[in-house]
């Protein structure tokens, strides 16, 4: 503990925690609180069934897989509570020009040498006409386009869900209450905090009920009642990067067999969502308020649905960013509180999940230190900074220039991490993954040859196989993937015999 910081507490056990809010974001804390330590703790969550919840995290990445794993979570049962399907990856549609699309996988792409990744081969055979398009390489990209999926030995493809936001918020829920967490009704009226305004000492209720708490975890959403209204913890705007602020969503009635992927499809002022559950498909436009009012919005949302519209539309503000600092004092921020990039890449889930494990590795059972206060607050904001990059060059990277909003982002400046990770790959084709970041180097090079960039050169080890050699190998990895993919059943029918929840109807073609 710094002896001059003003947030520093000394060190008292951390003994009761108060969640305040529910959601995705606070019952994912609850249940993996109370799974690994419920026994040495008194936890609280406080929600109040009057407040809606954003419901992020429709789509989601292969993290939640281990996170499920880690707290020993059924997947069948998880996936019939949720009415989830599973996700191979996202199709880009338009993104990088009109009618030029992609998919970015969960797979990886091909074999990787020593000295070189596949992409430099695959290069070089595309350059001799003996290479095919480069998600030819990959099983589960491959199998998102033929609509296939199963599980295979030895987690042999890579996957994540498609489910129901609230859902997943009740099915954490009873798990949660299960291993001791007790949910308390209400709205939050104020937030109280010792003489020097740097700790919260309790919450008071609406009831005025008043809850105390040691540590208390900040779940209330864009509010971010504790860490920023109370505490005081400014955020920093992305705009500059990030244009889209906006989001306007429906749900809509299945016309069809659910596909293994997140449609995302890009709108003159954004792009547009399409996501498959077991019982409906969840629709949305995130846009920029600059170049689309919220009516006009909804109205391209509504023009470019399938199915019967189930919901009337709702128009989400958001600012993308972060919050300087995650934790402050006793107060940890998880979830849209701490910070918001957006949708394009599932990540929301993905930034809650390591929220959690961060502070699960850092729990503070005897008491806080300062030390690991600013740890966290440094691997969360390198975190979040290497996603925040990911998905600029999403937007930046283009052959767009039909809109304003696309002229913008490809005329843009981006920050230097970004800049020198396009100007690397353009001119040699190289991928570095930084350690602990979120998206390897295939998916970086996905994004990139998908979004229009070919490199200039690449490896010369490539250049060393001749014609035989080079299109055996690049010929086996695919025949490889061939084989695999015809002997998939249908993703429809995979989720009807694996985990639909009984009393739905089957979809039909």
């Amino acid at each position: 503990m710094r002896a001059d910081d003003p947030t520093a507490t000394a060190a008292k056990p951390i003994r009761r925690v108060v969640i305040a809010g529910g959601g995705t974001a606070g019952w994912m804390v609850a249940a993996a609180l109370s799974k690994t330590l419920g026994k040495l703790l008194d936890i609280k969550l406080v929600e109040s069934d009057e407040i809606s919840t954003v419901g992020v995290g429709e789509a989601t990445i292969p993290t939640l897989v281990t996170f499920h794993r880690l707290l020993d979570i059924n997947e069948q049962e998880f996936m019939a509570a949720t009415q989830a399907t599973f996700k191979l990856g996202i199709s880009f549609e338009n993104w990088r020009d009109v009618d030029r699309d992609y998919i970015h996988s969960f797979g990886v792409t091909g074999k990787d040498h020593w000295t070189a990744g596949f992409q430099h081969f695959w290069l070089e055979g595309h350059e001799r006409g003996l290479a095919s398009d480069y998600g030819d390489y990959c099983l589960e990209l491959r199998a998102a386009r033929a609509d296939r999926f199963a599980h295979l030995p030895r987690g042999g493809m890579n996957y994540a869900f498609h489910m129901d936001a609230g859902l997943y918020a009740r099915f954490l829920r009873r798990f949660s209450e299960g291993f001791g967490v007790q949910r308390v009704e209400g709205k939050i009226v104020s937030v109280q905090t010792d003489d020097s305004g740097t700790q919260i000492r309790s919450l008071r209720l609406e009831s005025g009920v008043e809850l105390e708490g040691d540590l208390f975890i900040d779940c209330t959403g864009f509010r971010a009642l504790l860490i920023g209204q109370t505490l005081g913890v400014e955020y920093e705007d992305w705009s500059q990067w990030l244009h889209c602020d906006r989001a306007v969503a429906v749900q809509t009635a299945s016309v069809g067999p659910a596909v293994p992927y997140t449609r995302s499809i890009a709108r003159d002022a954004g792009w547009q969502w399409r996501i498959p559950l077991q019982h409906r498909v969840g629709n949305g436009l995130v846009y920029s308020s600059r170049h689309l009012n919220d009516e006009t919005a909804t109205r391209t949302l509504l023009g470019n649905l399938e199915g019967e519209v189930l919901t009337p539309p709702r128009v989400i503000r958001f600012q993308p960013g972060q919050r300087r600092q995650t934790w402050r004092g006793n107060c940890v921020a998880i979830g849209l509180a701490s910070g918001f990039l957006e949708p394009i890449e599932s990540t929301s889930i993905h930034l809650i999940q390591r929220g959690i494990v961060r502070l699960m590795q850092m729990f503070p059972a005897a008491g806080i230190n300062q030390v690991d206060v600013d740890e966290y607050n440094q691997q969360t904001r390198a975190e979040i900074e290497h996603i925040r990059d990911f998905i600029i060059l999403h937007y930046h990277v283009t052959d767009r220039q039909d809109t304003a909003f696309w002229r913008g982002c490809r005329e843009m400046d981006v920050p230097a991490s970004l800049r020198h990770r396009i100007d690397l790959f353009r001119e040699s084709a190289r991928v570095f993954r930084i350690p602990n970041e979120l998206f390897a180097e295939n998916s970086w090079i996905q994004v990139m040859l998908g979004q229009g960039i070919v490199p200039r050169q690449h490896h010369p080890v490539a250049e060393l196989m001749g014609d035989a050699e080079l299109s055996s190998f690049l010929g086996g990895i695919r025949s490889g993937i061939e084989k695999t993919v015809r002997q998939l059943p249908s993703h429809q029918a995979y989720v009807e015999q694996y985990c639909r929840r009984p009393g739905t109807v089957a979809a039909t073609t």
